[in-house]
């Protein structure tokens, strides 16, 4: 299964980012309103730490200015009422000072609001070069109301970084009430220019006079129109209209009469200051109750709002677990069916089993109430299931078929095959010619080969091998059986072995395993090298070993037969190539051989086949021997032409009963050897032609009486 991320951790993934998303929109929603609630509440700390405190300054500068003007104007008849001007904005100074600066105040300022207070407590610490500037005596209108007037514009600077921290229908209320006030700034510094420049103003004077009265005719308006209709009640009341008369008089180059328009400016600016403070009063009265709405709103908001964000987990984690589950189910459940149901199922099916379908194939299972996609993916799922089975049945059908209509072919094969050997042998006996009997016997060589591929036929399709033998026979004569049924037979000699039989119930099989692994040695090597056939007992039971000689195989090759000997797969008709290691690893698995592949120290390859401790018998005795109505003594020698084993026979009176002497079937080496010079010295003369026909009729004699003896032994043939 490969990658990647499981369906649960993607689940998840699907669920957590949105639900994080969630919970920061709703701590980011909570904060903000929270932080506004707060910032209300210290609204009020910082109107009574520095609002109150910078205000009163504003107003003790804007006395002390006036009373400045009137000394620059030289018309000062009280000298101490500028003393005493002095003495109330340094009080007033200090109380600003120290409150701004208190803890409470500090801890409630914002870094924007620290950054301002701090420029305004500098701004206000150079009163002192405004003082000197008038106590010089050489002070110009213009220079007073400059010096006096940075103090106020930083504090109106401080109010408006003040006003920032409250809501925006509040602050837009404090943004009209800072503009008010800088409106009557603006007033107090036209009244001063004008005092300090008493009867006879300059030309700079009255640019600077037209400047303020442009900058509050333009103030006015805006700080009105910020304030509510309420709020502007208390500005609406106080009549400017003389005293704009007079300033436009006074721009136009009029005579300044400073008693009358103290008469006139006092008033008004009286009536801005009350103006100021009652609006003042009334936006502190409603500061601090939004801000306790504002908190009530916030918790309400940030509660139902987590209630919102828990209630979203549980679901979400509810849901993510249980479409989960019902995966994980359908999951299980398909590999199930893919690995588990449906390979046992079609195997079973393969092998020719009943199987109750509706019992072995259920449908997928999933949980009572799953998603209606999960439904019908199970439902799927089943539809493959329903139509891998049909498809598994048709074909076991079809190679059970195939399977049986090889079988019923192989088997008439082997009845006209054996049909076909019986009418050879009546050929053979009676026919002397040695020219005949030898394309004869080619014949009869060439049918037992056709026999053994239609035997190696019906093993394939399933079915079992038609010869059977009762009793034991010896391992060389199986070898030697094989041999012959190998199309180069000449070129395979079998070694003598030790003396062990085999049992008959596995002869027909071996010998047939046996002939595949020559006739491949012998397809695979050069005509002129022979292919070794050894045999010894082992600890393990009795190894053999079937040698060629050839170019021998590809290591990947060697491997991939190696392994297909170890673990014999059902044949398929598909696979064409190699039908004899197919053949010869169902023979091995049928009796429990083991049969290996490995390199020949000559270049070829060598076949190891190792028979099970169960299938070695031992050779039966003298007084094992069955009775018969004639001894027969049996001895097999190879002969020149044709280097197939001719067997030989003698028989004696009636009157005993037969003997099988050991080894009498099976040469000693010297024996052999003996043999094999006796027809090496034969090759070197010339036969007549009445010797030929004579050595051609003991090899059918020969071959007769072998079947003859297999019969009797118990051989049948089908």
């Amino acid at each position: 299964m490969t990658s990647g991320r499981s369906i649960r951790f993607k689940i998840s993934a699907l669920l957590v980012i949105p639900l994080v998303s969630l919970v920061g929109l709703w701590g980011f929603a909570a904060g903000t309103t929270s932080g506004d609630a707060l910032n209300l509440l210290k609204i009020d700390t910082l109107w009574r730490g520095a609002i109150d405190h910078a205000d009163t300054l504003v107003s003790a500068l804007q006395q002390e200015r006036l009373a400045s003007a009137e000394k620059v104007a030289g018309n000062q008849s009280d000298p101490a009422a500028l003393a005493a001007s002095r003495a109330r904005t340094d009080k007033a100074r200090k109380t600003f000072t120290e409150q701004a600066s208190s803890e409470d105040t500090v801890a409630a300022l914002s870094p924007d609001m620290a950054r301002q207070l701090k420029e305004t407590l500098t701004a206000v610490g150079e009163l002192a070069d405004a003082r000197r500037l008038v106590d010089g005596g050489s002070a110009t209108p213009a220079e007073l109301i400059a010096a006096y007037g940075e103090i106020s514009d930083s504090v109106h600077r401080l109010y408006a970084a003040f006003a920032l921290g409250t809501d925006l229908q509040l602050y837009q209320q404090a943004r009209g009430l800072i503009g008010a006030d800088q409106v009557r700034e603006l007033l107090n510094r036209e009244h001063a220019l004008i005092v300090a420049a008493a009867g006879a103003p300059s030309e700079a004077d009255r640019q600077l006079l037209a400047r303020l009265d442009g900058a509050r005719s333009y103030q006015y308006p805006r700080a009105m129109a910020d304030l509510e209709p309420a709020s502007r009640v208390p500005f609406q009341k106080v009549d400017t209209t003389v005293l704009d008369r007079m300033v436009t008089g006074y721009l136009a180059g009029g005579k300044n009469d400073v008693e009358l328009w103290r008469g006139v400016a006092e008033p008004v600016i009286k009536g801005y200051d009350e103006a100021v403070w009652k609006n003042g009063d009334a936006l502190l009265a409603r500061m601090e109750p939004a801000g306790y709405a504002i908190i009530l709103r916030a918790v309400a908001a940030g509660v139902l709002g987590l209630v919102a964000v828990i209630f979203s987990i549980i679901v979400s984690v509810r849901v993510g677990r249980r479409i989960t589950r019902e995966l994980a189910t359908l999951r299980r459940g398909a590999l199930e069916l893919a690995e588990l149901r449906l390979p046992e199922l079609v195997g079973r099916l393969r092998k020719g089993e009943s199987v109750d379908l509706v019992a072995e194939a259920p449908p997928v299972a999933v949980q009572a109430g799953s998603t209606s996609e999960v439904v019908d993916l199970a439902a799927a799922f089943d539809s493959v299931q329903s139509t891998a089975i049909d498809a598994a049945v048709e074909q076991a059908r079809l190679r059970q078929g195939i399977a049986e209509a090889l079988r019923n072919l192989a088997r008439r094969s082997q009845s006209l095959v054996q049909r076909q050997l019986k009418l050879l042998d009546e050929m053979q006996s009676q026919t002397e010619e040695p020219e005949a009997l030898e394309r004869l016997f080619r014949l009869d060589h060439l049918t037992t080969r056709m026999r053994r591929h239609a035997e190696g036929l019906v093993l394939l399709s399933g079915g079992t091998a038609g010869r059977r033998w009762r009793s034991t026979i010896p391992v060389e004569d199986v070898l030697s059986g094989a041999a012959a049924q190998v199309e180069e037979y000449t070129r395979v000699r079998v070694y003598p072995m030790p003396e062990c039989g085999v049992a008959g119930a596995a002869v027909a099989d071996l010998m047939h395993l046996f002939a595949e692994l020559m006739e491949n040695g012998a397809a695979f090597s050069s005509p002129g090298n022979e292919v070794s056939v050894r045999g010894e007992l082992v600890g393990r039971g009795f190894a053999v070993e079937i040698e060629d000689r050839g170019l021998g195989m590809p290591e990947e090759a060697r491997q991939a037969v190696n392994e297909r000997l170890a673990r014999p797969q059902e044949f398929d008709p598909s696979q064409t190539e190699r039908l004899g290691f197919a053949v010869v690893g169902m023979l091995a698995a049928r009796h429990g051989a083991v049969v290996t592949l490995k390199p020949s120290p000559y270049g070829g390859t060598t076949a190891i086949v190792l028979l099970p401790t169960s299938l070695i018998e031992p050779l039966p005795t003298v007084a094992d021997a069955p009775p018969e109505l004639e001894s027969v003594s049996v001895s097999v020698v190879r002969t020149t032409e044709t280097g197939l084993p001719r067997r030989t026979r003698t028989t004696t009176k009636n009157t005993e009963l037969p003997r099988r002497t050991r080894q009498a079937n099976l040469p000693q080496r010297g024996k052999q050897e003996q043999a094999d010079e006796r027809v090496r010295q034969e090759q070197t003369e010339e036969r007549s032609p009445e010797e030929t026909r004579a050595l051609l009729s003991s090899l059918q004699s020969g071959w007769q009486r072998g079947r003859q003896d297999s019969e009797k032994d118990g051989g049948s043939e089908s």
